[in-house]
């Protein structure tokens, strides 16, 4: 099974062909683009360099979110548009998860994050299973960093933690201040997000048959936008 995997869900643009034995193929970017711009290049250099012509895909895979709207968007539009002309499932996957992929093995809890202003931040706790994959210990959600470390330190005790994520450097301090030596932050080549694990992660929801229609995938931002919520906020005066 041949699967074309993409992230545009923040900073970094990511796109892979893999199947169930290897990646065919893989292109990552993280300068400041707009990803509108790039994303079709990208993937039809990646396909190109694989020569594997769209209709040899059988599955299309996408990181959902949370992160930029403006970059869930695209990337959920992209694979939806894809999933539907090539009449094949698509799988919407978590952002976070996968960019604590990148730590699959490790044995302690896993805390990838983005920034999302204001104190706050992206995040979940993960657990590596099996050397296979990555899975919730608590869920994704949205909240201030400083109420966050709290609650996951409650739920871990004193075991390590390792931060991931490309917004690390904004919030590491904090992280340190009120973790210690609890904090583990990996090399920053494990911060960034990788196409290749979204498809890793898809080709086991396809084995188990868990691939949706184009029309049933929806991006998953965990929060509204700020115009949508000051909309919102006038409706209820």
């Amino acid at each position: 099974m041949r699967v074309l995997a993409i992230d545009t869900s923040n900073l970094v643009l990511s796109v892979a062909v893999m199947d169930e034995t290897r990646v065919l193929g893989e292109w990552t970017s993280n300068q400041n683009k707009n990803h509108s711009i790039t994303l079709m290049d990208g993937i039809s250099m990646v396909l190109n360099q694989c020569k594997v012509e769209p209709e040899e895909l059988d599955g299309i895979a996408v990181a959902k979110g949370p992160g930029s709207y403006t970059g869930v968007r695209i990337g959920v539009a992209t694979a939806k548009s894809m999933a539907w002309a090539l009449q094949v499932p698509v799988v919407g996957l978590s952002s976070l998860q996968a960019v604590a992929m990148n730590a699959l093995g490790y044995s302690g809890g896993i805390v990838p994050l983005f920034d999302a202003r204001r104190g706050q931040v992206y995040t979940g706790l993960y657990r590596s299973e099996q050397v296979v994959t990555v899975k919730n210990e608590l869920p994704d959600r949205i909240m201030l960093l400083t109420d966050w470390l709290m609650e996951v330190k409650e739920a871990v005790g004193d075991e390590s933690l390792l931060f991931m994520g490309e917004d690390l450097h904004i919030h590491q301090a904090v992280i340190q201040e009120t973790l210690g030596n609890q904090a583990i932050f990996p090399a920053p080549t494990l911060y960034h997000p990788r196409a290749a694990q979204i498809g890793w992660l898809a080709l086991q929801e396809f084995k188990q048959g868990k691939g949706t229609d184009a029309h049933e995938l929806v991006p998953d931002y965990l929060q509204v936008a700020e115009a949508e919520a000051k909309w919102l906020a006038k409706q209820e005066k």
